[in-house]
C-alpha cells in the first residue's frame, strides 16, 4: 500500500464555517460545520481511495478541538429543542436512583464487594470481616476526581489480605495507573506504576506481576500503536524504575502479554496474545530461582485459559478440537498434546466458563444464549445441576478451592441483579440481596423468537415489551445488536431500556453470527470474508419485526457499541430505507485503517486488513462505513455518539463518519455527533455523563420517528 499525504491544515487557518444548511423535518435549521478536505489518497492494490478528513485523526491539534466544539455546539442546540428531552432526564434519574451492590468477593477472612447509594459517578469498594459484620469503606474513587472521571478498572487483594492493589482509569483511557493501600490504616503506600494497560495484578510473596508498555510519546498517548509489551514484577514500597522485568519477546513486539499466579503459588501462568482469538500460553516455575519461562503451546490457533492447577496438573478451558469448548487437563510433567486429557465437556450447550472452588468445578453453560449451571467433581464426574432454575444470566461463582460456600448474581432483561449465596457441598442456594427497584417486572414480558437470515439460518432473537402491547406497526422500537469477536448477547437487566419499555416501546436484541451464542463456528460465520453474513443477520431481524408488526420503518431505530457501530454504519449504508433512526456508538468506520491506531490490530483475526491481500481489501472496501456513504439516498436520522478519551476505538472514526455523512447528505434528517468530553470507550464512565448521554439518544430517537412520550 503506498500513501500520498498531501495535507493542508496547518496552511489554511480557518478550516470549517457553517454552511450546508438545510431545515429538518423537526423545523430546526441544520447548519452543519463545513470541514476541511485535504488532499490525502492512498493506494490499495491498485485502487485509489480518498481520504479527505485525515486530518480529523490527530486527536491533539487545535484545529480537531475546534472541530469537535463546533459539532457538539450544533448537536446540543439540536437537541435542546426536544420539548420533553429535560423530563425524560428527570425520570431516568428517578428510575436510576436506587442501591446498587455487587456480590461478595471472598479474599482470606474479609469479603469485598463494591456498593452504589443510587446516584453516585462511581461505586464505591467496601469489605467486611465477617457478612455480618461492619461495613467498612476501603475505596471510594468517586474521591479521586471532582467530575467522577477517574474509575477503578482492576483491584486485587493480597493473599493475606492486608494489601490492596487497585489500578484506576482517567477519563474512561485504557491506559491504568496502579496504587497500592494498606486495608487496615485505609492509606495508600508510595507505589505508583504507570503505562500499564490490559493488565491484571497478581500478589505473590512481597509484591506482584503486571504487564506494561513502554511509556508513549508524548502526544500520541490515545492513538499512538501499543507494542513492547513486557511482564514485571514489582514489590511493595519500591519506585516502578527497579522492578524485575521477567518476560518480553523483542522479535515480536506486537505480542500483548497476561500473566496470573496460581492459587498453589507455584506457577506463574503467561497468556501470550496478537489478536482477539487464540492465544499461546507459558509459564514459569516459582519455585525455582531464576527459573526460565517454558513456551507450553506456542501458536495462536486456539483460546486457552488456566483455571486451575492440582498437583503439577493445569485445568485449561479451551476451545482446541472443541467449537464449543471443554475443560482440559495438562501435567506439566508430560505437556505434549498427544498426552492431554479430556476432563469436561461442552455437552449439549457452549461451555461458557468454569471455576474451582470447595473442591469441585462449577461450570456455566450457554443454551440459546441463556445460563444452565452444572457441577462437577475432582473426577470430572457430573454430580448435579445448580438448584437455581432462573432463566437469565448467571455469573459469579469466585473464591478458592477450600471455600464452602461462593456467591453468584442472576439478571434477566426485566429482573435487575439477585444474588444468591451458594452452599457448594449441598447444592444449597439461599437469598443474600435482592435489589428493590420499584418497577414491576410483571408488567413486562420476554419472549425468545427464531428468524431466517438472508441465507436462511436460523438466528435467535429476545424481544422485550410491556404485557398488551398491541401488534399494530406503531410501537417505538430499538432493536440492539454487537455480532462479533466471539461476544454473546444474553439476558441482562439495563435500567436505560426501561426508559424506554415504559413508553410502550419494543426492546429487540439479535444474537448474530460472529457472537459466542452457539460456539467457535458460530463465531467464524461471521468473520472475515463473511462478516456481510452479520449484517444480512441484523436487516433480516429488523424486516422480522416489521412484518410481525412490533413497528414499522417509520418507528425502527437501531443501536450498537464499538464492532456494533460499525454494524450499524453499515446496515444503515446498506438499506437505510428500513430503519428511521440509526445510534452507532464509538464505532470501528474506517475499516481500511483500524489496525493502525494503538490496539487494532488485534481485531485482524475477526476483520482482515486492507493490507492483507486484494481480496481482502476488496470486501473490507465494499462495507466499510465510512466509504460507503452514497448521494442521492435518503438516510435515516443518525446520532453519532463518542469519546474524546477513546484510546480504543479511536474517535477519528467517528469524526470521519459524520463529516463524510453531513458533506454527501442531501435530505432533512438530522446527522449529528455527540462528543462526550473526558470520556473513552465506555468503562468507567460516571453515573451523570450516563444518564446525559441515554436521555440524549432515546429523545433524539423518539423525536425523529415522531413519537411524543408521555410524563
Amino acid at each position: 500500500m503506498k500513501l500520498s499525504h498531501l495535507m493542508l491544515l496547518m496552511l489554511i487557518p480557518f478550516f470549517f464555517s457553517c454552511n450546508n444548511s438545510k431545515t429538518s423535518k423537526m423545523d430546526f435549521e441544520l447548519k452543519y460545520p463545513e470541514t476541511l478536505k485535504g488532499d490525502v489518497e492512498d493506494e490499495y492494490f491498485g485502487t485509489m481511495v480518498k481520504d479527505p478528513y485525515r486530518w480529523l485523526e490527530d486527536d491533539n491539534s487545535a484545529e480537531t478541538a475546534e472541530w469537535v466544539k463546533a459539532q457538539n455546539e450544533l448537536t446540543f442546540a439540536y437537541l435542546e429543542t426536544i420539548p420533553y428531552r429535560e423530563k425524560m432526564k428527570q425520570r431516568l434519574t428517578k428510575i436510576w436512583d436506587f442501591p446498587k451492590v455487587s456480590a461478595p468477593t471472598k479474599k482470606g477472612d474479609k469479603f469485598f464487594y463494591y456498593q452504589n447509594d443510587g446516584l453516585q459517578n462511581q461505586s464505591v469498594l467496601f469489605y467486611k470481616n465477617s457478612l455480618e459484620g461492619e461495613e467498612i469503606e476501603i475505596l471510594d474513587p468517586n474521591d479521586l476526581a471532582d467530575d467522577g472521571t477517574v474509575s477503578l478498572s482492576a483491584v486485587s487483594v493480597s493473599t493475606d489480605g492486608a494489601y490492596l492493589g487497585y489500578a484506576i482509569s482517567r477519563a474512561g483511557s485504557d491506559w491504568q495507573e496502579i496504587f497500592v493501600r494498606d486495608i487496615e490504616s485505609g492509606k495508600d503506600l508510595s507505589d505508583h506504576l504507570k503505562w500499564v494497560k490490559f493488565s491484571g495484578i497478581s500478589w505473590y510473596e512481597n509484591g506482584f506481576f503486571y504487564s506494561r508498555y513502554p511509556e508513549p510519546t508524548k502526544g500520541q498517548e490515545l492513538s499512538g500503536v501499543n507494542t513492547n509489551a513486557k511482564i514485571y514484577y514489582h514489590e511493595i514500597g519500591t519506585d516502578q524504575a527497579k522492578d524485575i522485568l521477567i518476560y518480553e519477546d523483542k522479535q515480536n513486539p506486537e505480542t500483548g502479554f497476561y500473566a496470573g499466579v496460581t492459587e498453589s503459588k507455584k506457577y506463574l501462568i503467561i497468556s501470550a496474545t496478537v489478536s482477539t482469538s487464540g492465544n499461546s500460553l507459558f509459564y514459569k516455575d516459582l519455585t525455582k530461582e531464576n527459573s526460565k519461562v517454558v513456551k507450553l503451546i506456542n501458536e495462536f490457533d486456539n483460546d486457552y485459559s488456566v483455571i486451575e492447577e492440582i498437583d503439577d496438573v493445569l485445568y485449561v478451558y479451551t476451545n482446541y478440537n472443541a467449537p464449543k469448548y471443554k475443560l482440559i487437563k495438562i501435567n506439566l510433567k508430560n505437556p505434549t498434546k498427544a498426552a492431554w486429557k479430556d476432563f469436561i465437556p461442552a455437552d449439549e450447550g457452549v461451555l461458557e466458563n468454569a471455576s474451582y472452588i470447595g473442591g469441585k468445578f462449577i461450570v456455566t453453560y450457554m443454551i440459546d444464549a441463556h445460563s444452565v449451571v452444572k457441577v462437577f467433581d475432582k473426577k470430572g464426574e457430573f454430580l448435579y445441576d445448580l438448584d437455581n432454575y432462573a432463566i437469565g444470566t448467571i455469573s459469579g461463582f469466585s473464591g478458592e478451592k477450600d471455600d464452602s460456600f461462593t456467591f453468584y448474581t442472576v439478571t434477566s432483561f426485566t429482573e435487575p441483579a439477585t444474588i444468591y449465596k451458594y452452599d457448594i457441598e449441598n447444592n444449597k442456594s439461599e437469598l443474600y440481596y435482592t435489589t428493590k427497584l420499584g418497577i414491576k417486572s410483571e408488567d413486562y414480558v420476554t419472549k425468545q423468537v427464531f428468524y431466517s437470515s438472508a441465507d436462511g439460518t436460523k438466528i435467535p432473537m429476545f424481544i422485550v415489551h410491556k404485557q398488551g402491547v398491541a401488534l399494530d406497526g406503531n410501537n417505538p422500537t430499538l432493536l440492539y445488536g454487537y455480532g462479533g469477536f466471539n461476544i454473546s448477547l444474553t439476558p441482562s437487566f439495563s435500567l436505560s431500556r426501561l426508559l424506554w419499555l415504559e413508553q410502550g416501546g419494543v426492546v429487540a436484541i439479535a444474537n448474530l453470527r460472529g457472537g459466542g451464542e452457539y460456539g467457535e463456528e458460530w463465531h467464524k460465520a461471521g468473520t472475515l470474508m463473511k462478516k456481510q453474513n452479520v449484517f444480512d443477520d441484523f436487516i433480516a431481524a429488523a424486516e422480522y419485526l416489521i412484518a410481525q408488526k412490533y413497528t414499522s420503518s417509520k418507528r425502527l431505530a437501531i443501536q450498537g457499541g464499538s464492532n456494533g457501530g460499525l454494524l450499524v454504519g453499515a446496515v444503515t449504508n446498506q438499506r437505510p430505507d428500513l430503519f428511521a433512526v440509526a445510534l452507532p456508538a464509538v464505532g470501528v468506520m474506517d475499516m481500511l485503517r483500524y489496525h493502525e491506531f494503538t490496539i487494532g490490530r488485534y481485531w485482524a483475526t475477526d476483520y482482515g486488513t486492507s493490507a492483507d491481500n486484494k481480496e481482502m481489501f476488496d470486501y473490507l472496501y465494499a462495507y466499510s462505513p465510512l466509504n460507503n456513504i452514497k448521494p442521492d439516498v435518503e438516510y435515516p436520522a443518525v446520532m453519532v455518539t463518542t469519546g474524546d478519551h477513546d484510546d480504543r476505538v479511536v474517535p477519528a472514526h467517528s469524526f470521519k463518519y459524520i463529516a463524510t455523512l453531513q458533506d454527501v447528505y442531501k435530505g432533512e434528517n438530522p446527522v449529528l455527533i455527540r462528543i462526550e468530553t473526558q470520556a473513552g470507550h465506555g468503562g468507567g464512565k460516571p453515573t451523570d455523563k450516563i444518564i446525559d448521554e441515554i436521555v440524549d439518544q432515546y429523545s433524539f430517537a423518539f423525536y425523529s420517528m415522531d413519537f411524543t412520550p408521555v410524563y
